[in-house]
This record gives C-alpha cells, sequence and structure tokens, in this order.
C-alpha cells in the first residue's frame, strides 16, 4: 500500500473481468487463450452462496426452437468436453432430458432439433413410466438422450483451473469499489487491492450488473429475483432419474396452481431438485432473506406429490438463489465502449456457459454477437 504522499500507480492489464461465476470464468478462460491478460475479481469468497453459479448440478438440456440457441448449445457441448478433457474433471452426465405438457410447442422443439441433427424422440406416456417410474406422465414425452446433468460446481472448478493455466489471475474477495471510462481503451478500476487501467472490462456480475453498470451502459431491464428451488428425497434409491421440463396444459384447469413450467434433474447425494422458473419474489442482492416464499413452496410440493411417486414431497431442503433476467428471457452480449457486458442468463444460461465465454472474448476484439444479444 502507498504511504501518505505516495502516487498510487495503476497496474497494467489488457481485460479486467467483473465477477467470477460461470460466465466470468469462462470469459477469462476464453481471453486468456487468445494470449491476453487478464485479471478477475470476485466481490465473494470463492464458491459462495450469494448469486446464481452455486449448486452441484444443472440440467444439460437442448430443447429449444430458436437456431441461435441450438447453435450455441451444441457449441457449448463440443466446449464442455474439450474442458473436461483438458482438466480431467467429469463435467457431463449423459442421463438424458425427458420434456412433457405442452405438446404443441414440444412438436415444434422437435422440429428444430431435427434440424439441427439433435438426435430426440416421443416416447408414449405408458412406455414413459415404464422406464422413468419415479415420474407420472399424461402426454408423449420428448426425450433427448444426448443430453442431462451438468455438474456445475464442477465446471467452476474446471473453469478456473483451466484459466489460471492459461495465464489468468483470479482475486476473490476483492470487490471492485470504482470503474471510471477514461478513454476508447483504458477503463480505470479500484478494487480492495490496487488500481488498474485495462483496455477492456468484462462485466459479468448477475444480480450486481445495474449497480456495476449505472452511467456506463444503457440496459434492456434486468429483474432480479430470489428463486428457491428444492431437492426432494428419493424413495427408491435404485430408479433411474433423467434431468427434466415440464409445461402446463395450457388446457388443463387441474394445472391453475403452477406457478410456471418447471425443471429439474438428479443431484446425487441430495435428491432431485425441483423448482418453478423465474417466479420469486423481487429483491435487491444485498439485502435478502434466503427464506422459501412460503405459498409457492406449498404448490411446489403439492406439484412434487402429483407428478413424482418416487419422491417424498415431505422430506426436502429447500435451495436460494438469484434469477437475473431479462424480459424476453434472451440474454445480454454486448459492448459499451471498452466495456463488455454478460448479463440475464438466470434459468437457462449455465448450460452455454463456455460458449458465452467465447462470445465475450470475441465482443473483447471487436467482434459482434448475434443479434439476439444485443442490447438494442
Amino acid at each position: 500500500m502507498a504511504g501518505k504522499g505516495d502516487w498510487l500507480v495503476a497496474l497494467e492489464v489488457d481485460v479486467v473481468v467483473i465477477g467470477g461465476g460461470a460466465m466470468g470464468s469462462a470469459a477469462a478462460l476464453s481471453v486468456a487463450r487468445r494470449g491476453q491478460s487478464v485479471a478477475l475479481f470476485e466481490q465473494f469468497a470463492a464458491g459462495h452462496h450469494l448469486g446464481a453459479s452455486h449448486g452441484a448440478t444443472r440440467n444439460f438440456n437442448t430443447a429449444y426452437q430458436r437456431p441461435e440457441y441450438l447453435k450455441l448449445v451444441t457449441e457449448a457441448r463440443n466446449l464442455w468436453d474439450a474442458l473436461a478433457s483438458e482438466t480431467g474433471i467429469q463435467l457431463l452426465d449423459l442421463v438424458g432430458v425427458v420434456n412433457h405438457g405442452n405438446m404443441a410447442e414440444l412438436k415444434k422443439i422437435r422440429s428444430a432439433q431435427q434440424r439441427f441433427k439433435i438426435e430426440s424422440s416421443f416416447v408414449a406416456p405408458e412406455e414413459a413410466m415404464s422406464r422413468w417410474p419415479g415420474m407420472r406422465f399424461e402426454t408423449d414425452v420428448l426425450h433427448v438422450p444426448d443430453s442431462g446433468r451438468l455438474r456445475a460446481a464442477d465446471a467452476l472448478k474446471a473453469l478456473r483451473l483451466a484459466a489460471e493455466t492459461h495465464g489468468a489471475h483470479f482475486h476473490y474477495d476483492a470487490p471492485v469499489r470504482n470503474m471510471t471510462v477514461l478513454g476508447d481503451d483504458l477503463v480505470l478500476l479500484t478494487t480492495n487491492l490496487n488500481e488498474y487501467h485495462a483496455k477492456r472490462v468484462i462485466v459479468t456480475a448477475g444480480a450486481w450488473s445495474n449497480k456495476i453498470l449505472a452511467g456506463i451502459a444503457t440496459l434492456p431491464k434486468l429483474v432480479v429475483t430470489q428463486e428457491q428451488p428444492v431437492h426432494f428425497q428419493l424413495r427408491n434409491q435404485s430408479i433411474e432419474w433423467p434431468s427434466f421440463n415440464h409445461s402446463p396444459n395450457p388446457k388443463g384447469a387441474k394445472d391453475n396452481y403452477w406457478y410456471s413450467p418447471t425443471y429439474g434433474m438428479f443431484t446425487p447425494g441430495e435428491g432431485v431438485k425441483i423448482g418453478w422458473h423465474g417466479v420469486g419474489p423481487v429483491v435487491d442482492p444485498d439485502n435478502r432473506n434466503f427464506m422459501p416464499e412460503p405459498v409457492q413452496l406449498e404448490a411446489l410440493r403439492r406439484y412434487a406429490r402429483d407428478w413424482f411417486p418416487g419422491l417424498d414431497a415431505d422430506s426436502f431442503e429447500t435451495i436460494s438463489c438469484t434469477y437475473t433476467s431479462t424480459e424476453s428471457g434472451d440474454f445480454i452480449l454486448d459492448r459499451f465502449g471498452p466495456v463488455v457486458v454478460g448479463a440475464g442468463f438466470s434459468g437457462h444460461g449455465f448450460k452455454f456457459t463456455p460458449a458465452v465465454g467465447r462470445i465475450l472474448a470475441d465482443l473483447v476484439e471487436g467482434i459482434p454477437a448475434p443479434s439476439i444479444f444485443r442490447a438494442a
């Protein structure tokens, strides 16, 4: 630290990344692979549970209609496999994904998957319940075998390991206290460690994006919610569990207690995770109670009783995380002068992580993101 009367000399770095969750870690890796110096700053400890990237598992699902997402998830699958090979850390468990409920939408998804040569097929409900007896189905099931479960916590470790191998420096418990754009290729940042001059800054700060980017970037509306998925305990340890997505029947009055479509996956050692999608209470990420919203929780337990004969709806553990969502559900991947922004991933972004890292590194070099992801 500089003494009284001394000048604090800013350290020079090509790219600073603000936010050390999945997207920031992937961006640091992609930039470092291209030979640029990278310093990543995360305001909390490594592996913290205050944002959106913690937890053991996420769905790796290809149930998309839009070609931009199908192209991105195909790229991400290849990059996850490459990262696993590079680090020796297993990242994907290809247990399959079953999608059911709204048949009109599922038929559109199936057609889109066929165009991208993604293997999938419809399974009759009786056959599906025979194959996956822990679940109940009323409609045909769109089964995608070459998908399944992503080991999220291990993914964060692998991304950091690979990024540091390529020369990136990760700093935890290191909040960025001030960011000032001084020119087209110069940003001054102040942390609790030092001051830094960077040619580019990548902001992947999740629920804190609006706070960090105020006055620097004009973004579409971002809403931060506190989501409360649940791990339900298994009645039978021996049955097979694919990951799943379930949409309410648009003509089914008995689904009127649902808050949204549901998603979930088996998490080894914890049970089957089930959650409503993006309907939790709006929160300030610095002022959360981490407590489940009781009415939504009871509805989720009812859902588990209705649709999962293999689960005990009375034996569960709640989880608390944040979503940071755009109104469209599309990500924000764009550049504002020397500042690159990645935001709005919550609810379905994790599976795309390494491909998003590639796009953020492209933006650093002036290569635009696909139009669907631009802020305006």
